[in-house]
């Protein structure tokens, strides 16, 4: 996931379905625990747990968007093909851009797809 130690994360969209084995591996990496929905810090990732009936995600991108330090990005964690709440790949790719989010990468993360959506390099400059 590209976390290193001392990374400040934000956790949103925890619920009682969310892989806690994988929350342990973040924390562990990044030694502390993951920040929750209100902070008001800067962070250097954002770790979104995304389901089909969460609603827009465009709307919940731009939100979790305005804590990130310039070289940010986000995960969206949405549960894989099969599994209850499971999101089309094509929805986080469409809704990525019109976000300001460029799409890098996704890989399999137990039950969970994840979706590495960064910002884009010209926007970085401008904020």
């Amino acid at each position: 996931m590209g976390l290193r130690p001392g990374d400040v994360v934000q956790e949103i969209g925890w619920d009682e379905d969310t892989d806690d084995d994988l929350r342990a591996a973040i924390e562990g990496v990044i030694g502390a625990e993951m920040l929750d929905e209100d902070t008001d810090e800067v962070v250097d990732v954002v770790v979104l747990w995304w389901r089909d009936d969460d609603g827009d995600l465009v709307d919940t991108l731009m939100d979790v968007i305005t804590p990130l330090s310039d070289d940010g990005y986000v995960w969206v964690l949405s549960p894989k093909t099969g599994h209850s709440g499971h999101v089309e790949p094509s929805e986080i790719a469409e809704a990525a851009p019109t976000a300001g989010l460029v799409q890098t990468s996704s890989t399999t993360l137990g039950s969970w797809i994840g979706s590495r959506l960064v910002q884009p390099k010209s926007g970085r400059a401008k904020r």
